[in-house]
């Protein structure tokens, strides 16, 4: 074993480096992000050589020229002074790490000037040696980084290909300008611009700058506040109808911080569980601003985790956000004013545990929480008062509900599936199936007590050993939502009841159905039973449907929450704009 010695000024921040700065995206990110803390307004950066040149211009507050030496040592911030701020951080940065790792793995200019001074200061740095002289600049600060790893040859052979690595600083300039729409912010790679926003402080147009094509009636707004407890969640999200193949456009932020949070994500994936199909994934930006006292930032070196001091209100308050979202409800501050306060009792929800050594998180199926109610904060519950006529309390909000559109002209039936409607501005085609079994679906949640149909005689089913268990220990469950079964013997049953939707549907289709769907999950078996009763309900494909009983079916789906996908994840209805029909046939109206 070799004697122990001290390590060199500049050894010590190349190895502290290696946990702050991975890659040319980890530099970008520490530099714009400071840029956002010293108030910009425009924030430009550039990227050339392979991504091992940067430069980050912003017009912020600038650097104080008594300050400017400190700002490149070791823990020297302007974002916290005392122990205890580290939990009440408000700003992006707060540690002091990053230009002292950067200087220590790169060769760094720095301009920058303050409002309070006519010149500005120049600095230089290379092998953590600092260089300082006066020069003319405008008020801000300009970063410029050169040969990023040069003294490590090491980090660079795990770098990825230049494409890869731009597209990782793509990505945070992106989800940065959807956050901070205060900020115009401009990227450039190679002197080509690939994203330019211009800072008009909306989100919808931030989204339209930044994906171009994303078509904005497929969203809908989400806002949500609850003042007890300091929590508000804006943004928008997808319809389900709108997917992606991946979970790369969940755009997550805690108090407008880029993060990666299993519980903001788990409750997102809860709510467009039965919505959308298998491998299929919403869009979202959501904005959760939190007391920062009820949530610790300081948990990961590059920031990206937060550990909140109560996992399941987070959960919750996020999950019946976007579910009001998506069933049209919209809050709007109530006009009454009360001084008492209200009270807000524990909800319903799924308790969630979180693994905290990966990003998994747990929710307990063998909860309080019924699946077939909506999970309501008593802050909700608050608000259904107001529809009988009762005051409403100031913290609380009014719910909006969605307007049913006016009477439909119904074209007629297309193979004997699909229903054609008329709109003044398009064509809309509708599954007759799809639509009738979401209309169920969501009829039957709301059911506590289902007609049932009593069988004088019902056929003898035969079932192996392992439906026989399967079915007994879940015999209650499937009594709640209509269903009674006998055990004849071990490898035969009958159905004494069934759900009066299913009286003509036969007893061993409905069996067969049911055991094919809730053996594959048990945890969400209640679920899955409405869902298969829903589906053998519905009026099937291929049925003849005269006019009245068409438009039964869109009368009755216009009414549902969430009228975009049946229970399975499949898509209810295709919309086609007249502007398109006319334009493939060449028609100028």
């Amino acid at each position: 074993m070799a004697r122990i010695v001290q390590l060199s000024k500049n050894v010590i921040n190349q190895i502290a480096a290696g946990e702050v700065i991975e890659r040319p995206f980890s530099v970008v990110k520490e530099l714009v992000e400071n840029s956002v803390d010293a108030g910009a307004t425009k924030v430009s950066i550039e990227i050339s050589n392979d991504c091992r040149d940067i430069r980050v211009a912003d017009n912020g507050s600038g650097i104080h020229p008594e300050d400017i030496l400190l700002a490149f040592s070791k823990h020297a911030t302007s974002k916290i002074q005392t122990g205890e701020d580290i939990y009440s951080v408000k700003t992006m940065g707060f540690r002091g790490e990053a230009l002292a790792s950067i200087i220590s793995i790169s060769k760094l200019t720095c301009i920058t000037r303050t409002k309070d001074f006519d010149t500005g200061t120049k600095v230089e740095c290379e092998n953590s040696e600092v260089k300082e002289a006066q020069t003319g600049c405008a008020v801000g600060t300009i970063m410029e980084i050169r040969d990023l790893f040069y003294n490590i040859p090491a980090r660079l052979k795990f770098l990825k290909s230049p494409k890869t690595e731009f597209a990782y600083i793509n990505e945070l300039i992106q989800a940065m300008a959807l956050v901070r729409t205060d900020v115009a912010f401009e990227l450039k790679n190679n002197g080509k611009t690939t994203l330019r926003t211009t800072g008009q402080d909306n989100t919808l147009q931030a989204l339209k700058e930044v994906f171009s094509d994303i078509p904005v009636n497929y969203l809908r707004e989400v806002s949500k506040t609850d003042r007890m407890s300091g929590l508000k969640i804006s943004g928008y999200v997808s319809t389900p109808d709108y997917t992606r193949a991946s979970k790369k456009d969940y755009y997550m932020y805690v108090n407008s911080r880029v993060v990666k949070c299993p519980v903001f994500q788990k409750a997102i994936d809860t709510v467009y569980k039965n919505l959308t199909g298998n491998s299929r994934y919403p869009f979202f930006i959501l904005n959760l601003e939190i007391p920062t006292e009820d949530v610790d930032v300081n948990v990961h070196p590059q920031k990206k985790e937060v550990r909140y001091k109560n996992t399941n209100q987070i959960f919750n308050f996020i999950y019946s956000a976007v579910d009001m979202a998506l069933s049209g409800i919209v809050e709007k501050p109530s006009t009454a004013i009360v001084e008492e306060k209200c009270t807000i009792s524990a909800s319903p929800i799924q308790p969630v545990f979180v693994n905290s050594g990966s990003d998994d998180v747990y929710v307990d199926a063998d909860t309080n929480l019924n699946l077939f109610e909506k999970p309501q904060t008593a802050e909700i519950k608050q608000f259904k008062l107001s529809e009988q006529k009762e005051e409403t309390p100031a913290q609380a909000k009014i719910i909006e509900e969605p307007v049913l559109e006016k009477e439909e002209l119904i074209i007629g039936q297309y193979k004997k599936t699909y229903i054609l409607i008329e709109h003044e501005d398009g064509l809309e085609i509708v599954d007759q199936h799809i639509a009738e079994e979401r209309y169920i679906y969501e009829t039957l949640k709301k059911t506590k007590n289902i007609d049932c149909q009593l069988l004088f005689i019902s056929d003898v089913i035969e079932i192996s050993p392992s439906d026989k268990a399967l079915l007994e220990a879940h015999k209650d469950k499937l009594n709640k939502f209509g269903y009674e079964i006998d055990f004849m013997s071990e490898h035969e049953v009958i159905f004494r009841k069934v759900p009066q939707l299913l009286s003509k549907v036969s007893p061993k289709e409905i069996l067969a159905n049911i055991l094919e769907h809730i053996s594959g999950d048990i945890d969400n078996i209640e679920e899955q039973i409405l869902i298969t009763t829903s589906c053998k309900a519905a009026v099937k494909a291929n049925t003849y449907l005269n006019t009245f009983q068409m438009q039964e079916i869109i009368r009755n789906w216009r009414k549902c929450e969430k009228p975009y996908t049946c229970p399975h994840g499949r898509p209810i209805s295709k919309f086609f704009e007249h502007k398109d029909i006319a334009k493939f046939f060449q028609r100028s109206k």
